[in-house]
């Protein structure tokens, strides 16, 4: 199915959302039937068990409604990017200006959950695109990197899954996405080395192959890749 031209001022384009995420790098997640209210007793219930089997007190006023608050929190807010019914709704237009210069998104704030230990993965996202025959609303680069930051992930797979999604809904090779982060599991376990970064970085079409345009976005963006 391909993406379909809405009339108006402005031509849209229509995206259905299986297409999108389709052809964006998948997450191991598999879809279990249950609905969110489902979810959130479940989770309730483990997680209940786990603060007892730590050796919290749950009759204690802090920590009674603990349980409940974490899964409302993983199922609506921290993991919400597994459920499809939240990918952001979309104001994709047809580039009838014609720009066929870069436009960079900096410093994009990218708060997710590492899938190994579970613990908060903190950073920013640089992000641009050479245009073809779309253009996007500015804001909805953030709420695509929100919505897949909002899973269980790994940096690599979050940098590619957002480039994923970028070059198929405008239709254009060059896309770049550079994510620099603290993770969690480093800073709070294991080494505890709290000044560490991670940087990743998708460079597709001219940012990966055009010195020129690659060093333009560097520049842009003040980071240096070797």
């Amino acid at each position: 199915m391909s993406p379909k031209f809405e009339s108006g001022n402005q031509k849209k384009v229509v995206f259905d959302v299986d297409e999108i995420l389709e052809n964006t790098r998948k997450t191991p997640w598999i879809e279990n039937g249950l609905t969110s209210e489902q979810k959130i007793e479940k989770i309730t219930h483990h997680f209940k068990e786990i603060m007892q089997t730590i050796g919290l007190d749950l009759t204690n006023d802090s920590l009674e409604k603990s349980p409940y608050r974490v899964a409302k929190m993983y199922v609506n807010e921290i993991f919400s990017g597994l459920n499809k019914e939240n990918f952001p709704s979309l104001s994709v237009i047809e580039n009838e200006m014609q720009y066929d210069q870069m436009i960079v998104i900096k410093d994009v704030s990218v708060i997710s959950f590492c899938e190994h230990h579970f613990v908060t993965i903190d950073g920013k996202a640089n992000i641009a695109y050479i245009p073809n025959r779309r253009v996007i609303g500015l804001s909805k680069i953030n709420r695509i990197v929100k919505f897949f930051a909002r899973r269980p992930q790994v940096q690599e797979r979050l940098t590619k899954q957002i480039a994923d999604c970028l070059s198929y809904i405008l239709d254009t090779p060059h896309v770049a996405v550079v994510i620099d982060a603290k993770h969690y599991c480093v800073i709070s376990r294991g080494v505890e080395d709290v000044n560490s970064t991670t940087l990743t970085c998708d460079l597709r079409g001219d940012f990966k192959t055009n010195e020129k345009t690659r060093s333009e976005f560097m520049m842009h963006t003040k980071m240096k890749l070797e």
